[in-house]
């Protein structure tokens, strides 16, 4: 996909780098910064890409910028690729596949019965006050950052939203990575599939290059 913009925001930390999907020589020097945007127009695709977290108390203004730019680019619809802490599962959803979705009410009517099709598991509610009083239930999302919020602002204010989030736990998330976006792939058919299974991880996918680096350089032979 080919950067067309930044997404200008104080909501984030401000961060600065290298090019993370650099081929060559040509593009390494390029710098990139916490909020990027890129497109691909033959797929009709706009991919926002967020790579520093967000400032204290600067969630909700970050979601109403983001759904008002949303609103305002008339963008079809919104699919948030997010995560939430395997280790605060309830039972239920320890069951099965760890992908979940969530779809707001205005894209439950256009894909709703498509989604069915694919019979992918709803994110589900949890217990609001877990041994006290178990029939309320409420949406529950740990580790996930914006996706809980952005998810009810876009119900709130008719935006086609869905949530797809993998359980995720902490250590080498490249695995996540790709079960994630073959995840997303089932549906949106953006590329074709070699595998019927979502948590195939093929070579498929173009690697950013800058994943050589996600666990930093090996050991120094100097330290033996």
């Amino acid at each position: 996909m080919t950067k067309v913009g930044y997404f200008y925001t104080d909501c984030l930390v401000p961060m600065v780098g290298n090019n993370p999907y650099a081929t060559g020589e040509e593009n390494s020097l390029e710098l990139s910064i916490n909020a990027e945007v890129y497109s691909l127009p033959s797929k009709r695709l706009v991919v926002l890409q967020i790579r520093s977290p967000f400032i204290k108390n600067k969630y909700r203004p970050f979601c109403q910028t983001l759904l008002s730019w949303v609103k305002s680019s008339k963008c079809a619809r919104v699919v948030l690729l997010s995560s939430s802490h395997a280790y605060q599962r309830d039972d239920e959803q320890l069951l099965g596949t760890p992908l979940r979705y969530l779809l707001t009410p205005d894209l439950e009517k256009a894909v709703g019965g498509l989604i069915k099709e694919l019979n992918w598991k709803e994110m589900e509610k949890v217990a609001a006050y877990p041994g006290i009083n178990d029939t309320e239930k409420v949406l529950h999302i740990p580790g996930g950052g914006i996706t809980k919020m952005l998810f009810t602002e876009s119900c709130s204010k008719g935006v086609q939203m869905a949530v797809l989030l993998k359980f995720c736990s902490e250590g080498d998330n490249i695995p996540d990575a790709f079960a994630l976006v073959n995840y997303l792939n089932e549906w949106l058919q953006l590329i074709k599939s070699e595998s019927n299974n979502s948590t195939d991880t093929s070579s498929q996918w173009k690697i950013p290059s800058s994943w050589r680096l996600l666990f930093g350089n090996g050991l120094p032979p100097a330290l033996f």
